[in-house]
C-alpha cells in the first residue's frame, strides 16, 4: 500500500511539472495564443494593403486618369498650359 503511494505521488509530481513547467506546458500555450493574436493582427493588416495595392493596380491598367493623378502626385507634373502653384506655410520661428 505505501508503494502505491509512493508511486502515485512521482506520477501526480511528474504530471504536475509537465503541465506547469515542460514541453506544452501552459505558460508555453498562452506565449503561443499570444503569438497567434499578432500574427492574426499583422495577417489582417496585411491583407487591407494587399486589396487598396490591387485597387491601384486595377485603376492603373484601366485608363490613363489614374496614371495621370499618380503622376501629379508622386511626381509634382502638370499638363501643359496648367499654372502651378506651390502653397509653403510660414515658419513659426521667424515669428519668433
Amino acid at each position: 500500500m505505501r508503494l502505491l503511494f509512493i508511486v502515485l505521488t512521482i506520477s501526480f509530481l511528474l504530471l504536475q511539472y509537465r503541465l506547469w513547467v515542460g514541453p506544452g506546458s501552459l505558460a508555453q500555450v498562452t506565449a503561443l495564443k499570444q503569438q497567434i493574436a499578432g500574427l492574426v493582427i499583422k495577417n489582417t493588416r496585411d491583407a487591407e494593403r494587399n486589396s487598396l495595392m490591387e485597387a491601384q493596380i486595377a485603376e492603373l491598367k484601366r485608363g490613363l486618369s489614374g496614371v495621370e493623378a499618380r503622376a501629379r502626385l508622386d511626381l509634382g507634373m502638370i499638363k501643359q498650359g496648367e499654372t502651378f502653384y506651390w502653397f509653403v506655410a510660414p515658419n513659426k520661428e521667424r515669428r519668433e
